[in-house]
């Protein structure tokens, strides 16, 4: 779905897809995130909930806020709540800088740890 801004010189659209891609990326610019986490439930998640789903990233995005929930894997011996903060941090600077919405949440689930030789 594409939610729209008005103003006054006309409308500002912003696709769902868009909003993910961004915070997909800011994730995994993060230091300590060894990848996204994808998964089978993913497109059945798609389907049923009408929600945007990239790899990892499912998005709402509303005419002014956006809400962002992220799966994540994290890379082992590194202090999964600092590291999740971060990300936090991270997504929610680069959405809000990028398309003007304002994030209310991201939601983050650690769903494994990999070793530096694991290989995504």
């Amino acid at each position: 779905m594409t939610e729209q801004l008005q103003l006054d010189n006309g409308l500002i659209r912003i696709s769902d897809d868009v909003v993910a891609k961004i915070a997909g990326m800011a994730a995994l610019e993060t230091p300590g995130i060894a990848a996204m986490s994808g998964g089978l439930s993913e497109g059945w998640a798609k389907r049923l909930s009408g929600k945007n789903v990239q790899k990892g990233v499912t998005v709402e995005v509303g005419q002014l806020e956006a809400a962002i929930d992220l799966r994540i894997i994290v890379l082992y011996e590194t202090p999964i709540h600092e590291v999740c903060r971060m990300l936090q941090q991270n997504v929610r600077e680069a959405v809000e800088s990028m398309t003007g919405l304002r994030v209310v949440e991201v939601n983050v689930k650690v769903e494994s740890v990999a070793f530096k030789d694991d290989e995504m």
